[in-house]
């Protein structure tokens, strides 16, 4: 009854394959107490970061550590590991400029994933959004491209 009150949810996917990680274990407390704003973490096991959603790549920080995907004023924030922005660029390549409309699952960046593991504090990335109505599809294990949140 009322189904339409609910309003159409957004789908995020998995940015990358890997272990699925609460957000409140993350080693850094910008995200760790929702700072910059909720979601999961991943620990990846492959290289490539996609996009979580369909949109716009709205930013792609200089060092290559994180980037901004946006649709409808829903941001979402793929950071890849902590402290990584201290390694100045050293294992990341941007595939994708700013401003380029995305597609879920188009690459984004890529990382030396060795080299970032033995350098960064972590590597455990979190995936946060600008709402605070999220649901959250928890599984141990993720695949690129997987359901891991939907937003109200």
């Amino acid at each position: 009854m009322f189904g339409w009150l609910k309003g159409k949810k957004t789908a995020i996917y998995a940015p990358v394959a890997g272990e699925i990680i609460d957000l409140g274990d993350v080693p850094d407390e910008v995200f760790s107490a929702k700072m910059a704003g909720d979601g999961i973490a991943i620990k990846p096991s492959e290289n490539i970061f996609c996009s979580p959603i369909d949109g716009t790549l709205t930013k792609v920080f200089p060092t290559n550590h994180a980037f901004v995907v946006s649709n409808n004023g829903l941001e979402v924030i793929v950071h890849i590991g902590i402290d990584t922005v201290e390694l100045n660029g050293n294992g990341f390549t941007r595939l994708v400029n700013e401003g380029t409309s995305v597609k879920a699952g188009d690459s984004i960046i890529q990382i030396d994933l060795p080299l970032v593991s033995s350098k960064a504090k972590s590597i455990v990335t979190p995936i946060v959004v600008n709402s605070s109505k999220i649901s959250i599809h928890s599984q141990h294990k993720v695949c690129s491209g997987d359901l891991i949140m939907e937003v109200n």
